[in-house]
């Protein structure tokens, strides 16, 4: 499926499907396919994460929360607002898809009317030997990604 409004549709159903507060959620490679046209992808791991895991080349980054110790970034939405405006489709990833999905609720209930998860997340789920990077997820599916 590469037609852009056909990936669109397919995150709504999804959103609708699991009643999300936001306008949907998108598979790595749908979400890849919308940011080669152009769509904005907002990752919001932490720095660490982006330096010592990994990211996606051309993603723009706002920190959810900050490392160390967890703490959720007071500042989101207004840095959100710096690099997006509100009628952008934006794209949020985290490492497994639980953080993109509070950010996305966040972002949504700010005024960005077109907001998706990308369910998975960078790393995705973990397998039966609690490993990651290995059922799932952005770096699995073979999508591009860059490592410092």
């Amino acid at each position: 499926m590469t037609d852009i409004a056909s990936i669109l549709q397919a995150g709504r159903e999804r959103g609708r499907q699991l009643t999300l507060p936001y306008a949907g959620a998108l598979r790595p490679q749908e979400a890849h396919l919308l940011m080669q046209a152009g769509m904005k992808l907002i990752d919001v791991r932490t720095q660490a994460e982006l330096y010592w895991v990994g990211q996606v080349p051309g993603a723009v980054w706002v920190e959810w929360n900050s490392y160390p110790g967890g703490a959720r970034n007071p500042d989101f939405v207004s840095q959100l607002t710096h690099v997006a405006a509100k009628d952008e489709t934006l794209m949020f990833l985290c490492r497994s898809g639980g953080r993109s999905h509070f950010a996305a609720a966040v972002a949504a209930q700010a005024g960005w009317l077109d907001c998706y998860n990308v369910l998975e997340g960078f790393e995705g789920d973990r397998d039966p030997n609690q490993h990651r990077s290995r059922l799932n997820g952005w770096r699995v599916a073979g999508l591009p990604w860059a490592q410092s």
